[in-house]
């Protein structure tokens, strides 16, 4: 039964009365959308159900499904979960529907027939992917739809090891006068979806569309209803991809895959250290190589810093690439304060090598080892890592998982490590024969080690 219309922000969800130009609760502009508020009976069980002690709740076996994809299975903690709704959300063109393909894929060929449904291509533009893929008789059943109840009616009568939509904002319920895309839309669909979900054990893939701060669309209540929330990212002009988790009720949230573009689709980059270094410069002033952790993983990745003199008396430049910009002016703050080096005529571009993005702190280390090499101009041992965080005394700070980023520095092929001192207690124990720790105690000691 009808009960008016109501206008409801499409980026916060606040409801309103009247038409706003500027929500009172978010502050977005012209972000208010005229919908039909509507009441529904609720339907009741014919069942009631009853509470079970804990202990006689018997665990399920099988529960996980491998999708076949290693660093995939990574992300979601060890596989796919029977009866999950797993939410990936990433830029247009970024990869999603091929990710989400190759899935398709790999579950046909392991588990069973997979449902896909589009509602933006047709068929025709999914099978030119899929023939780039590389599918030919796996059951991946292909349907072009945006009706809900179309969608779940299908699902209920084939029964498929795993479903996927892209994308849940081009799908509509009827019961709505809404328009697709909507709040009222998006949370309806993904209700209905879960319900379907949990009730028949199939695992749901949903593609999300993300806003232009790179957030998940829709509803906040969104990213609460699903089971998995992972954001598929990277940028336009690299060819490398990263996933990860931003919620997963079922693993770790510290997960992280990378992923390569290519002609035939994407490939899982068994050693990203590998392959974010082997371009790395030889004897280059301002490149320094940095042991980072992405997700629970070690990441070797490279730091480069540029200082040239200014073209701009009196204004120059501080440009940053991948990484944090407050932290850096903080960085370079401390050098000019605790170091001697005078910046107020200089130029300063930094950049991570590769398009990644290094915001943990044990990085401060080796952006301000790369800015003085830079500034010297005396490139820094080839065969020696760093990581640390700075303080702003000049102290150099112990950091979380020392051994990983050590070990991973020994596994290709670096000689010496430069580290905070106070992570030397940590390394007792380990087998750690042909690499060189260097420990340090403030920036002013780093800078005698290296140079």
């Amino acid at each position: 039964m009808k009960k008016g219309t109501v206008f409801v922000c499409q980026n916060c969800g606040f409801r309103s009365p009247k038409w706003l130009g500027r929500c009172s609760q978010c502050g977005e502009w012209n972000s208010m959308v005229e919908e039909l508020e509507e009441e529904f009976t609720v339907e009741l069980a014919e069942g009631q159900a009853e509470p079970v002690l804990y202990q006689e709740i018997k665990e399920s076996a099988g529960q996980r499904v491998p999708v076949g994809i290693e660093p995939f299975n990574n992300v979601l903690g060890g596989g796919l979960v029977l009866g999950s709704v797993v939410l990936i959300g990433g830029e247009p063109g970024i990869g999603k529907s091929t990710l989400l393909l190759q899935v398709s894929r790999q579950l046909a060929t392991s588990e069973g027939p997979v449902l896909y449904v589009s509602g933006e291509e047709s068929l025709e533009q999914i099978k030119l992917r899929g023939d780039r893929l590389g599918l030919s008789r796996e059951k991946v059943y292909l349907l072009a739809e945006t009706s809900l109840e179309r969608i779940i009616n299908t699902a209920e009568r084939m029964q498929p090891k795993a479903l996927v939509i892209d994308s849940v904002q081009t799908i509509y319920s009827p019961h709505l006068t809404s328009s697709p895309g909507t709040i009222s839309q998006v949370r309806e669909v993904t209700n209905r979806v879960f319900r379907l979900a949990k009730k028949n054990q199939i695992p749901v893939f949903l593609v999300g569309h993300i806003t232009k701060d790179g957030s998940l669309a829709g509803p906040k209540s969104l990213e609460h209803m699903v089971d998995v929330v992972l954001l598929f990212e990277g940028e336009r002009d690299h060819n490398h991809r990263v996933l990860r988790v931003l919620k997963n009720r079922f693993g770790p949230v510290s997960e992280l895959a990378i992923f390569e573009m290519s002609q035939s689709g994407l490939r899982a980059i068994d050693n990203p250290s590998a392959f974010f270094l082997k371009e790395r410069p030889q004897n280059e002033p301002g490149s320094v190589v940095v042991a980072t952790i992405k997700g629970s993983r070690p990441l070797l990745v490279e730091i480069q810093a540029l200082v040239s003199s200014t073209l701009f008396s009196g204004n120059p430049r501080r440009m940053s690439i991948g990484l944090d910009h407050y932290r850096v002016a903080m960085l370079l703050a401390l050098v000019e304060k605790k170091i001697g080096y005078s910046f107020s005529g200089e130029d300063i571009y930094l950049n991570v090598a590769g398009g990644l993005t290094v915001e943990e702190p044990a990085a401060d280390l080796g952006v301000v080892l790369a800015v003085i090499s830079s500034i010297k101009n005396l490139p820094l041992p080839r065969e020696i890592a760093v990581f640390g965080e700075v303080g702003l005394s000049g102290e150099v700070r112990s950091v979380s998982q020392p051994v990983a980023r050590i070990k991973e520095a020994r596994s290709l092929g670096f000689e010496a490590v430069l580290m905070p001192e106070g992570n030397l207690k940590q390394l007792e124990g380990e087998n750690l024969s042909g690499l060189k720790c260097l420990g340090v105690s403030s920036v002013r000691r780093a800078l005698a080690q290296v140079f």
